[in-house]
């Protein structure tokens, strides 16, 4: 018996050391140790091949896998121009692309560090043909390092698109969807085999602007001409050596002396990773709150569904609208800077999420938008009642239209011996979300609905920018605009990044930029208890999910095979009116 009870209690300790001690000396590891001191005579070091979501992951479980947000990181560049303790920045360049707008932001935290009398010095292993935005992003820093023997290429921009039209047919799946209107593209990714002409005119004259004004940034950093500087970009690739001669980059070395050097720029400097810089808290008269939605526009509170959305962000409308309605209420807070990131989503959503800014305008906050990459169709209908609408220049933006339907699969079925039959009643458009294709009656009852739909987005954005319905009807119609051209048809107010919206808020809340500001943004705080019960309630998700997304994953990579299947799984799902817009890659 004796023999008995230390084997039973023996291995019940290693089951508790194995289930509880274990996973909270884990848990533990992600939890800081403490506030790490104030900077003297710091570097701080920023690696841009890493990647962030735009805002803070807006639950405790994603928080803790997830990197510093991009909004964090333009914070903490900001407070450095004021930091004595900052002296310099370095910086490991992306060597492809990171996203036209992103660069924008980076190349004006630069400058602002640079106006301030400090340095920024930057080194990269080589830029790819994916854009002009990594090279971009660096190119205001005093000194580019370029290793030896990498390859400097940045000859233009292309968007491409995968069209399906074609596998489509051969699946026998008819795409049963209705589009309002032309520009307004995604459905005939499913449809067609190649861009329509408009489609093609719009995202040719996107493609322009922002190579456009990527060419002029960098040609005014390296002091060239425009015309010359979009030569020898178009001319790429070339070799490291090539480019230093031909002054796109000062110096041939590796990252190690690119990092001594910048430390002995600042005397007895020492390199600080810009996730362990805690500036001080700014004092000021102003209050401002940046409230944030990223990623997918959908109904709900948002958080992960399942283990694959870990840190996966969802611009949910019930969070959003409540922090939003939140921060209308209290008296201490001045003005809203609402940052947008997204291209799209749920009708319904994007509605409920417009009418909290509404409310806080009406309770007096001033609200700002400040948009990231992108905030197009859903993404610019949560804006458009905003006071004022800041977007950089590279931002895609406008696609105002909307488009909804379904697969009709009924014949694909068949091929496998899979007969659909249907027992319906209540209407003939009770089963119009079934696998068969629409019954005239059903086409007609869906496209009054979209068209509804669209009707109300479009006087929302003529109420919401004081403009004739007439004229939003123009540049309507699902088309995309960068934001630099978005200024011009009044569909924005005034081109920048985050600070410049924060400043714009402080303006028109009344305060003076002598009177200063401070900044209230919602970062989440996991304990170890809430990591090891996320975790644990993760772990429970069907399997049949998991094996999905493992044998997707040796494909096509976790981060596609965690979007085809939120697809899937919405695909049986009946859709409500979509505000998307047309799904591109940048290269």
């Amino acid at each position: 018996m004796r023999t008995f009870l230390l084997t039973f209690l023996g291995g019940l300790a290693a089951l508790v050391v194995f289930f509880v001690f274990l996973p909270l000396v884990l848990i533990m590891s992600f939890v800081p140790s403490g506030e790490p001191a104030r900077p003297r005579e710091a570097v701080l070091e920023l690696d841009l091949r890493q990647a962030w979501n735009d805002q803070p992951a807006a639950d405790p479980l994603s928080a803790a896998f997830g990197n510093e947000s991009f909004v964090e990181i333009l914070l903490r560049l900001d407070a450095a121009v004021d930091d004595p303790g900052v002296k310099g920045v370095f910086v490991r360049a992306a060597e492809m692309n990171i996203g036209s707008s992103r660069a924008e932001e980076l190349r004006a935290a630069f400058l602002r560090i640079r106006e301030a009398g400090k340095f920024v010095v930057a080194h990269s292993q080589g830029f790819l043909a994916s854009g002009p935005s990594a090279y971009r992003a660096i190119s205001a820093a005093d000194e580019i390092w370029l290793q030896p023997g990498s390859s400097f290429e940045a000859p233009g921009i292309t968007f491409e698109t995968l069209f399906l039209g074609g596998l489509m047919d051969s699946l026998k799946v008819t795409p049963e969807i209705e589009q309002f209107y032309e520009f307004k593209s995604a459905p005939e990714t499913y449809k067609d085999e190649a861009y329509s002409p408009a489609a093609e005119t719009a995202m040719g004259e996107l493609a322009s602007s922002v190579w456009g004004h990527s060419v002029a940034d960098i040609a005014a950093d390296r002091k060239m001409a425009p015309d010359a500087m979009r030569t020898l970009l178009e001319a790429s690739p070339y070799g490291a050596a090539r480019a230093v001669e031909l002054k796109l980059a000062d110096r041939l070395g590796y990252p190690e002396e690119a990092a001594e050097a910048a430390t002995k720029r600042a005397g007895e400097g020492k390199l600080l990773a810009i996730s362990d810089y805690r500036p001080a808290s700014r004092n000021g008269k102003a209050v401002v709150a940046i409230i944030g939605g990223e990623g997918d526009i959908v109904t709900g509170g948002g958080g992960p569904a399942d283990f694959l959305s870990i840190g996966v962000p969802m611009f949910a409308s019930d969070r959003v609208a409540a922090d939003i309605l939140a921060v209308a209420q209290d008296e201490r807070i001045h003005a809203i800077v609402f940052r947008v990131d997204s291209g799209g989503g749920s009708a319904i959503a994007s509605d409920q999420i417009w009418n909290a800014v509404k409310k806080a305008r009406e309770a007096g906050k001033k609200v700002v938008v400040s948009m990231g990459g992108a905030a197009a169709s859903g993404g610019y209908y949560v804006a458009a009642g905003a006071d004022m609408i800041v977007s950089t220049r590279s931002t895609v933006t406008g696609s105002i239209g909307v488009f909804g339907g379904k697969f009709a699969i009924a014949d694909a079925l068949g091929e496998f011996g899979i007969n659909p039959d249907i027992v319906s009643v209540g209407g003939e458009f009770a089963s119009a979300y079934s696998t068969e294709k629409l019954t005239p009656v059903q086409r007609e009852k869906l496209t009054a609905s979209l068209k509804s739909t669209y009707d109300r987005f479009t006087g929302l954005v003529a109420e919401g920018r004081g403009m004739p319905l007439a004229e939003v009807e123009k540049i309507a119609r699902g088309r995309v605009w960068s934001g630099e051209d978005a200024l011009g048809n009044g569909l924005v107010d005034k081109t920048g990044g985050l600070m410049v919206a924060i400043e714009e808020a402080v303006r028109l809340a009344g305060f003076k930029p002598d009177d200063g500001y401070q900044l209230r943004l919602n970062l989440q705080e996991t304990t170890p208890f809430d990591l090891l019960m996320g975790t644990m309630a993760q772990s429970t998700g069907p399997v049949s999910q998991q094996q999905l997304m493992q044998g997707l994953a040796g494909v096509v990579g976790k981060d596609r095979a965690a979007a085809l299947l939120r697809q899937f799984l919405q695909a049986g799902q009946p859709p409500s009116a979509q505000v998307w817009m047309a799904p591109v890659s940048e290269r």
